[in-house]
């Protein structure tokens, strides 16, 4: 699953028939089906027959089920649905350790919430785990969690932001941001995109329709960086071809982590447009 993007993935509430139908027209790169925080306790059956019945359709997009909390009254038919109609991935609200994806029956990939104090501190052991997929940052619980008051810039959060980052790409997971709660301000938004991009995101987790295409743009390739990288690399391989080990683009010196950049810059741009 890491091969593909995941520059937005939308949370889905599992009950509401006319956003699960709208869903699959909107061209995020993955969509979330809610069982958990988005689904009132009186309506968590219904919830379930409903996610049942968008798993067993055609999606254009990876599909992923996010359970309620073992403890809670619905975690056991939760996982009964997911064994059954095997979702693309399943996500684990709250989690703070790795002993927690060890029982988990079936074989999808599991993505761990990172929403609290303890589960940033373990952050890398539950990273490690082998059917770990990634990390989603759940920065509302969080935020709760540790005092802090709201800015709009994330300042008391971008240690935690980073420290999920790092945990999952130190094993090879992708890590995604955390949702962004203000639907009606396009512009912050889109600069909470940049900044989760320049941490080293890999998406945005969303909640609303008119969120997708903008995570694509801050979470994507232009034509012009996909150009800058088809440059490089015909600079590196001209100076290759000439006996040279090294290169220079732009006035810069080209090693051979610019190479493998610039190959990822255009994977990606590819997978995009496809």
């Amino acid at each position: 699953m890491t091969s593909l993007t995941w520059r937005s993935v939308l949370y889905v509430p599992a009950d509401n028939l006319r956003a699960l139908e709208k869903a699959q027209t909107l061209g995020a790169d993955a969509v979330l089906l809610d069982l958990e925080d988005a689904v009132a306790p009186e309506r968590k059956r219904d919830a379930r027959g409903q996610a049942a019945a968008a798993l067993a359709q055609a999606w254009p997009c990876p599909v992923l089920l996010r359970v309620n909390a073992p403890g809670t009254p619905w975690h056991h038919e939760d996982l009964e649905l997911a064994l059954a109609a095997r979702p693309d991935g399943v996500v684990l609200p709250k989690v703070e350790d790795p002993q927690q994806l060890h029982p988990l029956p079936g074989e999808w990939p599991l993505w761990a919430m990172i929403e609290t104090p303890l589960g940033v501190l373990r952050a890398p052991e539950i990273a490690a785990h082998g059917r770990a997929a990634g990390l989603i940052a759940g920065t509302n619980d969080l935020a709760r969690a540790l005092r802090t008051r709201p800015d709009p810039e994330r300042r008391p959060l971008l240690h935690a932001l980073s420290s999920v980052v790092l945990a999952a790409r130190a094993h090879g997971k992708v890590p995604l941001d955390a949702v962004y709660n203000n639907v009606r301000d396009p512009e912050g938004f889109r600069r909470e995109c940049r900044q989760g991009r320049d941490l080293g995101f890999a998406g945005k987790t969303v909640i609303h329709p008119l969120q997708v295409e903008p995570a694509n743009q801050e979470f994507g390739v232009t034509d012009a960086e996909a150009e800058q990288a088809r440059a490089l690399l015909a600079a590196w391989e001209e100076a290759r071809a000439q006996g040279r080990s090294v290169a220079t683009f732009s006035g810069a010196l080209v090693e051979q982590m610019h190479v493998d950049e610039a190959r990822e810059v255009l994977a990606l741009y590819t997978r995009s447009a496809g």
